[in-house]
């Protein structure tokens, strides 16, 4: 029977009604005076329900149904051209008939204009039923950082298509030379007489490259070798552009990884040069990333519901398997760290919205100061958050995908069953957009300019339910004792050991968080406590290990 993945979670349901929709609706909505906007915050919340539930009902229906043969069935591409499975193709189909292709995207060019959180929230729940799908919804932060940079005649031309559907993203960035390192990246934009730019090399690893619209990193400074010598660039489909081949991939088959060639392919400057790396693809990739996060939470959740319910099902020695205490350790656990990765998603997508909440807001109100003050503040704490709750959160994914196998044993390794599928997709998540070792060095950067000082701030103010009080304290302390630990490390010891203090700060606000649930929702402190239970002694230990170096540490 086909379910509703919006409305069957509870958890997610929460975040819905709790969320701090209030200011950023506002400000978007220039206080429900812009033009199309809803009359006020009950009926853009309202829509917002409406939308959810229409994809709901598509990702607990004939998403998850057409999964396995998606994953069967894969991608190909036969002389350039690149054949999805029909199942994928008959997913985006019902994306397109339910308008769901402009989610974020200003009304002007047909999109819905709705909130980063919605958009997770939608991510999220399409993950849950097929991974692969995610990867290709995903990308429409492509075309929001073309509305952010791109002229006036590129946002007209190209926007109101990737509304209907009738166009797709992809971002081009990675190069067979130049994988995290994307300052090294050496694919040529060379500006002819005419008066156009021409692309020359090759990228790879390029999800969905056969897409109507490809934002393309290249380098358009003669004689550069950094960062600085790198432009953006729109590109579109011609013969000049080829896929070469797809990837043969662990998972995530439904989704094309393409090997793309330019061979003077003719494309558009996007925004100013020199600025492709330093200002575009930051922003492009922190919008990949909180998608990546949104997927992670969804695949945790197929895993934890899958797990659930076989272990209730199936009986050894005479009893359900789920009363074990070996395998409701594993069960409560994936619990826990599906809870602990929602509640960071979201409040991560909250600073995201707010910075992008005001920056509309000063756009439309350019003498408000004040406003772009705020959009500033809140970009840097998006820079601190959002590598954390990716490491967090695709780490803690992979590891649901691993107990969900052994709860069921022989059976989660068989084919039969969706859950090797899972664990296949999972192993991608805390590689793609950044490895998880990226995201520390992101984090490192972000934390060392207390970055996230103000999430703690915001979070430790919260009216906290008594029972949450009695243990704000411990996790107040273990902040303390991180933050002493960070100062202790040198600069030579700092890209070795500070990935214990980006986990360590990120385990210690999931508390955080799920107390702030919990004083919400009395029924949530379960799963807060058992989070606790195995999380903070974790923490703990971080802070020992490098407390205890004394400056004498090696591999």
């Amino acid at each position: 029977m086909a379910q509703n993945f919006f409305a069957d979670n509870n958890d997610l349901l929460f975040h819905f009604r709790n969320f701090d929709w209030e200011e950023i609706v506002r400000l978007r909505e220039d206080n429900y005076t812009a033009s199309g906007a809803p009359a006020d915050l009950a009926a853009a919340l309202r829509l917002y329900e409406e939308k959810l539930n229409v994809i709901g009902e598509l990702a607990g229906g004939p998403f998850a149904e057409r999964a396995a043969e998606v994953d069967r069935q894969g991608a190909v591409c036969i002389d350039h051209k690149v054949t999805i499975p029909e199942g994928t193709q008959q997913n985006l189909d019902d994306l397109k008939k339910a308008g769901l292709c402009g989610v974020t995207l200003p009304r002007q060019y047909g999109g819905l204009f709705f909130p980063v959180t919605a958009y997770c929230m939608m991510t999220e729940i399409v993950s849950r039923a097929d991974a692969s799908l995610q990867n290709l919804f995903g990308l429409q932060s492509i075309a929001e950082t073309l509305n952010l940079f791109g002229s006036e005649e590129q946002k007209a031309e190209n926007l109101p298509k990737f509304c209907t559907g009738e166009y797709d993203g992809a971002m081009a960035l990675t190069e067979p030379e130049a994988g995290s390192d994307l300052q090294s990246a050496q694919v040529k934009a060379t500006l002819g007489e005419d008066g156009v730019w021409r692309l020359n090399g090759i990228k790879h690893f390029i999800t969905n490259g056969m897409a109507k619209m490809l934002l393309v990193l290249a380098r358009s400074e003669e004689g550069s070798t950094d960062g600085r010598g790198l432009s953006m660039f729109l590109a579109h489909p011609c013969p000049e552009l080829t896929v070469e081949r797809i990837e043969d991939k662990m998972g995530i088959h439904g989704s094309p990884t393409c090997e793309l060639h330019f061979n003077n392919a003719p494309v558009e400057l996007v925004g100013k040069r020199r600025f492709g790396l330093i200002k575009y693809v930051m922003s492009l990739m922190n919008g990949a990333r909180l998608a990546i996060c949104s997927q992670s939470v969804g695949l945790a959740e197929a895993c934890r519901q899958a797990a659930w319910a076989y272990c209730q099902e199936r009986k050894q020695f005479k009893n359900p398997i789920s009363q074990l205490p070996q395998v409701r350790e594993m069960l409560t656990r994936m619990d826990a760290l599906t809870a602990a990765s929602r509640s960071l998603l979201y409040n991560t997508s909250k600073w995201v919205d707010r910075r992008d909440s005001w920056r509309i807001y000063a756009e439309a109100h350019p003498d408000d100061l004040d406003a772009k003050k705020k959009s500033a503040d809140a970009d840097r704490v998006c820079d601190a958050l959002t590598p954390m709750t990716k490491a967090f959160n695709t780490e803690s994914a992979n590891l649901c995908a691993y107990d969900c196998i052994q709860c069921h044993g022989g059976k989660g390794y068989m084919r039969e069953r969706p859950i090797e599928r899972y664990y296949r997709d999972a192993r991608i998540m805390n590689i793609y957009e950044g490895t998880t070792q990226m995201q520390v060095v992101a984090a490192t950067a972000g934390l060392l300019k207390h970055g996230a000082d103000p999430a703690f701030a915001e979070i430790e103010a919260f009216p906290f339910s008594e029972e949450a009080k009695a243990m704000l304290p411990k996790l107040i302390a273990m902040r303390e004792k991180l933050l002493k630990a960070q100062e202790s490390i040198s600069a030579e010891q700092q890209s070795l050991l500070f990935r214990r203090i980006v986990r360590g700060l990120t385990i210690v606000m999931a508390g955080e968080l799920l107390l702030r649930d919990a004083s919400l929702d009395a029924t949530r402190m379960g799963v807060a406590r058992r989070f606790l239970w195995e999380y903070l002694p974790e923490a703990d230990m971080h802070a020992e290990i490098i407390l205890g170096t004394q400056g004498d540490f090696s591999l």
